[in-house]
């Protein structure tokens, strides 16, 4: 029974010891070492800057010695709140003055740090990597930082958030900073940059924002770069006589060096103009049958779907994400397919086709029906049926201007279905499965707009170290604005972590806001949904969260009840949040009026369920964990 809706508690930092060993090894030496070289990190940042509006002084209290009390510290964030242990430190628009506080290196576990809108100046730390090698967001943005970009902050190679803007530095900005593949937002708008803008990995495109204001910049996405300006015979004469020659045999080098580079990239990209060219490597094994778990699906062989999908050609692409890239796929006789490919797989094939066979046995109508698979030397190819309504996460956030937007009735359908869907993984499942993506881009919608949850069972087929540690460090586990904050210290799946990511669904389904970023929020505020819903609530303004297109139609009391719902689910603390099982039951009271379902195919929970460890069969065949 879910009692009525408390005030939500900011606590993102609310964390346990960490239960992988392996992991908690890279983060701290020793438990009493990390602890102790946290609070002297925070002692030289107190004392390497100026406190001009005394935020520091009044709330960075060192004579306190209770355990965690650092974690009450204006601006710190803690790993658990009874622990010293830094995760991160936020300390923007505080009037701070002074150059870059290195003793930040002592924070060890540190993960974001955010020096925004203050006043520091000098130059960044030439061994930045060795100051912050942890850290994912690192935000200096508007200060009054010089100097150069440091080639060394190429080796922070976590990094996903990178703000650099509003400063005056100066010089090139370090090609191999291009080399940082996590990078998902990047800006050095607004400083006296020069020379061509790096070129990203994985073909990452940052806009022109990022680059504005800086006169000297060129490259894509900016005008292309042009050689220096002639200089008047004069110039020339003298240049000539104090070492012409040289400058020009190193300006040939240069030259030929970008030249012979953007040749290679040419050749590359003309090599493989249609994006498939694993599709081709495997044309040798057309002839292979695919394993079908429908008996209704008719035979095929890998040449049918190679054909389906025009050899898997990028147009054919209709979505990808951390476990791989989909394609639609035509058959000749019109059926529509979804074919998965899969991505960083390192089981062998005997394995591979183990783990399918189990989870073709997986099949309830609120699952994308999963109907067949193929192994084609490394290749892994799931076949699934076509959602012809793409994804939730569209459908709330890709609307084109004047197109029709998701009326109350259908999203609180599709709320209703995917808790079901959930509920039923969870709670009926044989074996039970932990989902551990859930996100609006897994919610697929059928030609009914019946919601289907995809993706389920394939974190055992991804790479065991992509998904613990690097899918936190990529900010790709589902988007790092649905990680559970208990999963950040763990690493470890758990139902509640579903929970919390079904809850950050419900919200965008609520409000209309992306995860990560909330239009409706002031400038100044930098959290994701979830934060900017926990300081609403705190202000007891949660009205003000609602989707404008929601209000005024009849539909205000399901609405709320829906949110507060959702606030139940993204509660800091695991064990205050409900069951999936619940969750589906209160969403199903509070839609009952609609009539959506008649039947109820979920059976109550086991007491088992409350008490008894639970065998979790996707996360890892040996690991048990509790509701």
């Amino acid at each position: 029974m879910i009692g009525p809706f408390p005030e939500m508690v900011s606590n993102c930092g609310a964390l346990t010891i960490p239960a992988a060993i392996l992991i908690y090894l890279l983060f701290s030496c020793t438990v009493c070492c990390a602890l102790q070289s946290d609070i002297d990190c925070l002692k030289s940042i107190k004392i390497s800057l100026e406190d001009t509006f005394n935020i520091l002084d009044s709330s960075w209290n060192f004579n306190n010695q209770t355990e965690g009390y650092i974690c009450k510290f204006t601006g710190v964030d803690c790993w658990h709140p009874d622990e010293n242990r830094v995760l991160g430190i936020s300390l923007r628009d505080m009037g701070l003055k002074g150059e870059f506080p290195r003793g930040i290196q002592n924070c060890s576990s540190l993960t974001k740090l955010d020096l925004s809108n203050n006043k520091l100046n000098g130059s960044i730390p030439f061994n930045i990597s060795e100051v912050i090698g942890f850290v994912v967001n690192l935000d200096l943005s508007s200060n009054q930082l010089s100097g150069n970009i440091p080639v060394n902050l190429a080796n922070c190679s976590y990094l996903n958030v990178l703000k650099l803007d509003n400063n005056r530095l100066t010089g090139h900005i370090p090609p191999e900073i291009g080399l940082l593949g996590r990078l998902k937002t990047f800006s050095v708008a607004n400083n006296l940059l020069n020379g061509q803008v790096p070129n990203f990995i994985n073909d990452t495109k940052f806009p022109v924002e990022s680059y504005a204001n800086n006169q000297g910049l060129c490259g894509t996405p900016l005008p292309v770069c042009r050689g220096p300006a002639k200089k008047s015979p004069i110039g020339l004469i003298v240049g000539a006589t104090i070492g012409g020659v040289t400058v020009a045999a190193v300006a040939m080098t240069i030259g030929m060096f970008f030249y012979l580079r953007s040749l290679s990239r040419k050749k590359k990209k003309d090599e493989d103009p249609e994006g498939n060219k694993w599709a081709k490597s495997i044309k040798g094994a057309k002839a292979i049958k695919l394993s079908m778990f429908e008996k209704s699906v008719s035979k095929m062989r890998l040449s049918d779907l190679m054909k389906a999908s025009n050899n898997f050609s990028k147009n054919n692409i209709i979505g990808s994400g951390r476990t791989g890239t989909v394609y639609r796929a035509v058959l000749d006789d019109g059926t529509s397919l979804m074919i998965k490919r899969l991505q960083n797989t390192q089981h062998s094939e005997k394995e591979f086709v183990s783990e399918m066979a189990t989870l073709g046995k997986v099949k309830n109508r609120s699952l994308v029906p999963l109907l067949g698979f193929c192994v084609a030397k490394k290749e892994r190819l799931l076949v699934y049926k076509d959602m012809p309504n793409g994804n939730l996460h569209d459908k709330l956030h890709l609307v084109s201007e004047g197109g029709k937007v998701l009326e109350w009735p259908l999203r609180i359908k599709i709320g209703i279905g995917a808790a079901k869907g959930f509920a039923w993984l969870h709670h009926n499942c044989n074996p039970r499965i932990i989902h551990r993506n859930i996100s609006s881009k897994c919610i697929l919608l059928d030609v009914e707009f019946e919601p289907r949850i995809s993706d389920f069972g394939l974190a055992r087929l991804m790479n065991p170290i992509d998904t613990h540690l690097s899918t936190f460090v990529n900010g790709e586990f589902g988007d790092m604005g649905y990680v559970a904050p208990e999963y950040l210290r763990t690493l470890v799946a758990t139902p509640k972590g579903d929970v919390y990511s079904f809850g950050v669904v419900l919200l965008e389904l609520v409000t209309g806001e992306r995860p990560t970023y909330v239009t409706k929020a002031p400038e100044s505020f930098k959290g994701n949904l979830v934060e900017w819903i926990t300081h609403l609530s705190s202000d007891s303004m949660l009205q003000d969260a609602i989707d404008s297109s929601l209000s005024g139609k009849g539909h205000d009391e399901e609405v709320f009840q829906v949110l507060k719902v959702a606030c139940r689910c993204v509660l800091s603390a695991a064990k205050e949040r409900p069951t999936m099982f619940e969750v589906y039951q209160l969403l199903r009271a509070i839609g009952e009026r609609y009539n959506f379902t008649t039947e109820n195919d979920i059976l109550m929970p086991s007491e088992s369920d409350d008490g008894i460890q639970m065998v979790e069969f996707i996360v890892a065949q040996d690991v048990k964990e509790a509701f």
